[in-house]
């Protein structure tokens, strides 16, 4: 059955008022039918799903699958026939079709592969639809207030990201703009490419109700507001990317005098959750099943941080994503959150590929969360961007930019000691602190990694 935007709207809203035992009676549901999907449309998944039973409303069931493991099988993975990875890498390949849908049904979303594995990535309509069929509950969690005084400036939203290619954000933009062209002009991408001066310019022009990009970026435009250059008042600020700290949320929402709503999403499920006053992120569990697990893929408990996590993404039926290993690790709450959402909330520690391991002369490597940094160097005055990057086993090279006005030497002083600091209280000895004459740099997609780790060879 193949539901309207309207149904998956009056769906959404109805599951807020429904008890959590609901919630998964639906999941299970869709699970279960989407599994029989997989089976009988995707070869790749007819072959490994050949041993279960006939039919699957558990996802422990389930094998597990990754990034690497799905684009090797690309042409057998996908369920539509007519679909090829050669035909989309020729698409993505031809940036005057971004937003555009591909096989006039389809919008292609790829991803930067600074993993290791390019991700190219197809979501049909009704995944499509899920993000506005959900922002229902997003619009609860922000209060009337605040809903009135985005209304007030017309529901302007800047979206500060890198333009060019597929990526989902700018994609996904560009496809509500050609299928909305009146609403879609309330919508724009602002290039942070662009000299910093100019990108200031452009935003207090066009002086957004909802400013939303990666964590890194806002972070630099909260300095340009507390300089005075920039001058706006959301009154929403959606940070997205990266683990948020409590101190970076506070200076957000002070700098800016706006709510900070974190955005928890991957290119594979961009409804995946919707975060709360109280720093969460609930997940949409009646459209998605996100398993908390060790490194043998063992359930972890709630409130234990968990090694990855697995997504399966509940509406998408070209590119079926099933036990999909995001990579993110994570910790379910144990008890209600104080919001009252009926849905299951997690923190998310960061990325399990984006641990710091460090060699100690006797036992087991030191292993660090990039999140041990971020809440650290948050705190610290004069820095208006950082960037930790693991050149070696026992080097880490610092890349800062200083806020306006502050001295850059002491601010080094300051950072080097905090680090070291951090290292010792973790019995990490001997390592050398470099101090970069180059700033932060951005991935291809436009992203700023404030914690880089060692590439394995």
């Amino acid at each position: 059955m193949r539901e309207s935007r309207r149904q998956l709207a009056r769906d959404a809203r109805r599951a807020v008022r429904e008890a959590p035992e609901e919630i998964a009676r639906r999941q299970r549901a869709r699970l279960a039918d989407l599994v029989a999907y997989a089976r009988a449309n995707s070869p790749y998944y007819r072959e490994l799903y050949r041993e279960l039973p006939e039919q699957v409303d558990d996802p422990a069931l389930l094998p597990v699958t990754d990034k690497k493991k799905l684009m090797a099988r690309f042409d057998d993975w996908v369920t539509d026939r007519e679909v090829t990875l050669e035909k989309v890498e020729t698409f993505v390949a031809d940036p005057g079709l971004v937003g555009h849908r591909f096989l006039n049904r389809y919008l292609v979303a790829s991803t930067s592969g600074t993993s290791g594995v390019r991700g190219l990535f197809l979501l049909d309509e009704r995944s499509t639809s899920m993000e506005t069929a959900l922002g229902s509950r997003a619009a609860g969690m922000v209060g009337v207030r605040d809903a009135i005084r985005i209304l007030a400036r017309g529901g302007r939203t800047a979206i500060a990201t890198a333009p060019g290619g597929h990526f989902y954000t700018v994609a996904g933009t560009a496809r509500f703009q050609l299928d909305h062209p009146r609403l879609g002009r309330r919508m724009r991408i602002f290039s942070i490419r662009r000299p910093l001066p100019e990108l200031v310019d452009e935003l207090n022009r066009f002086n957004p109700a909802v400013l939303s990009g990666f964590l890194g970026m806002l972070t630099v435009l909260a300095g340009e507001q507390e300089a005075g250059r920039l001058r706006i008042r959301p009154a929403l600020v959606i940070p997205g990317g990266e683990t948020l700290t409590m101190d970076l949320r506070r200076r957000l929402a002070a700098v800016f005098g706006a709510k900070v709503r974190a955005a928890y999403a991957a290119t594979e499920c961009g409804f995946l959750s919707i975060g709360c006053a109280h720093g969460w992120y609930h997940v949409n569990s009646d459209w998605a099943v996100l398993e908390p697990v060790d490194a043998d893929h063992r359930p972890t408990p709630p409130g234990e941080l968990s090694h990855t996590v697995l997504l399966s993404n509940l509406a998408n039926r070209v590119q079926p994503f099933l036990r999909y290993d995001l990579g993110d690790s994570v910790l379910l709450r144990p008890d209600p959150c104080p919001c009252g959402s009926v849905f299951p909330a997690v923190k998310v520690q960061g990325r399990a590929a984006d641990l710091l391991r460090f060699p100690t002369a006797h036992g087991e490597p030191v292993t660090m969360s990039p999140m041990l940094f971020g809440t650290l160097l948050d705190r610290l005055p004069g820095i208006g961007q950082f960037q930790v990057v693991q050149t070696a086993p026992s080097t880490l090279r610092v890349r800062l930019r200083p806020t306006d006005g502050a001295d850059a030497d002491p601010v080094w002083q300051t950072v080097r000691g905090e680090i070291i600091r951090l290292l010792t209280e973790h019995r990490v000895a001997d390592i050398t602190l470099e101090r970069a004459d180059e700033p932060p740099q951005q991935e291809p997609g436009g992203k700023f990694r404030r914690v880089i780790p060692l590439t394995e060879p």
